[in-house]
Formats: C-alpha cells, sequence, structure tokens
C-alpha cells in the first residue's frame, strides 16, 4: 500500500473525528470519495486529513458548512474572494462579541441588585426577567 494514501478509518483517527464525519462530509461534497477498487479498501490521499482539520477548524471558528463548502470552491480560486467571505464571517463576529458584552453588562447589574436587595422573598433578578416591557 502508498503510505500517502490512507483508509477511511486512518483519515478518521489522524483528522480526530470519526468515520461518520468522514461520510457526511462526502455526502456534502466537501471532501472526495475516492473509488473503491477490486480490493474492497477505498484509498484517500493524505491531504483529506489537512482539509477535515481545516473544515473543524472553521466550523470551530463559526462558519457553517455552507460557508466552508464556499471557502473551498473559492480556494481554488481567488483569494481576493476568499477573504471577502473571511471579513463577512468577521463582523458578524464582532457583532456577537458586541451583543454579549452588552448582555454580561446587563446581568452584571441585575445580580448586583439582587446582591443589594436584603428581602430573602424577592428576587430583583426574577422581577426583571419577568416584566413586560
Amino acid at each position: 500500500m502508498n503510505p500517502k494514501k490512507l483508509t477511511i478509518g486512518r483519515v478518521a483517527k489522524a483528522a480526530d473525528v470519526n468515520l461518520q464525519t468522514i461520510r457526511y462530509y462526502q455526502r456534502l461534497d466537501l471532501i472526495a470519495q475516492p473509488p473503491k477498487p477490486h480490493s474492497g479498501y477505498r484509498h484517500y490521499p493524505a491531504e483529506t486529513v489537512d482539509r477535515i482539520r481545516f473544515i473543524k477548524r472553521a466550523q470551530a471558528l463559526g462558519f457553517t458548512l455552507s460557508e466552508i463548502a464556499s471557502l473551498l470552491e473559492l480556494g481554488d480560486g481567488c483569494c481576493a474572494d476568499v477573504r471577502r467571505v473571511a471579513q463577512a464571517q468577521r463582523e458578524q463576529i464582532v457583532t456577537r462579541i458586541d451583543d454579549l458584552r452588552a448582555m454580561q453588562e446587563t446581568l452584571d447589574k441585575l445580580i448586583e441588585r439582587c446582591y443589594a436587595d436584603k428581602n430573602p422573598g424577592h428576587c430583583p433578578l426574577i422581577e426583571t426577567l419577568s416584566a413586560k416591557n
């Protein structure tokens, strides 16, 4: 066997994913499925591991599988297109961070009110979250 060719099990182990993940990525055309030879075992190029790692890392950064498919398609072409997609994703992340910071500040204020309120039967946090707007 060619050492640069891997069975699906070895690809899964090297990329730290399960076999179902690889099959799922194949159904989505994120990775190619090699032809099945007469010997019965498909052999994947070693680059498949790198591609799966890229997909998993991009998912961890918040890209959807659809966006990742676009990135992979664009990656074979123009870097400016990939950069445009990455910048749009970055803007979405910045917006989410801003929203999370605002939520954190609101919760901090509500928690302070809970500490300040000495009435054991009253919870300012519950009262605020239950109030009509």
